[in-house]
């Protein structure tokens, strides 16, 4: 049996949504008229599963994983590495700086944008998210230590 693109990727997938479902195993599920914490990230696990295991059945229609191209493996690890710097800060910067540095990152450093174009991008992105979120929604952002 050949190992195709699609075995690793839905394998991949399945392996992900049973550490998610593992992880969230002792939160409440509650019931369906009135969900507890755990129900999302149950139901998200179990599709995730569900995909991934179509994806693997499927796999005869992808392409041989040994020839795979690695050539965007520098771009994807550039993508990984501020991503999960930004998840780290988060807690402790707040929803508007980490965002707009998040942003400014990936697109200055991953993307090669102009400077000036990808601040003026980041900023104003976040502003209408922070907006949106924490006065239309009427749903509270984490602050950090600036206050916003």
């Amino acid at each position: 049996m050949t190992l195709r693109t699609d075995h690793v990727a839905g394998g991949a997938f399945v392996a992900f949504g049973l550490l998610v479902f593992a992880l969230s195993g002792d939160l409440p599920m509650g019931s369906l008229s009135f969900p507890g914490s755990g129900f999302m990230p149950k139901i998200l696990a179990t599709l995730t599963i569900l995909f991934g295991a179509i994806l693997i059945a499927r796999a005869a229609d992808s392409g041989p994983f040994a020839e795979l191209e690695w050539s965007e493996a520098k771009h994807t690890i550039l993508v990984i590495v501020i991503t999960a710097a930004g998840t780290a800060v988060y807690d402790y910067l707040g929803f508007l700086t980490t965002m707009i540095l998040l942003m400014f990152a990936l697109l200055v450093v991953v993307e090669r944008r102009n400077v000036f174009a990808a601040a003026l991008y980041s900023a104003s992105v976040v502003a209408i998210t922070y907006v949106t979120f924490e006065y239309l929604l009427k749903t509270p952002l984490n602050t950090g230590p600036f206050g916003f």
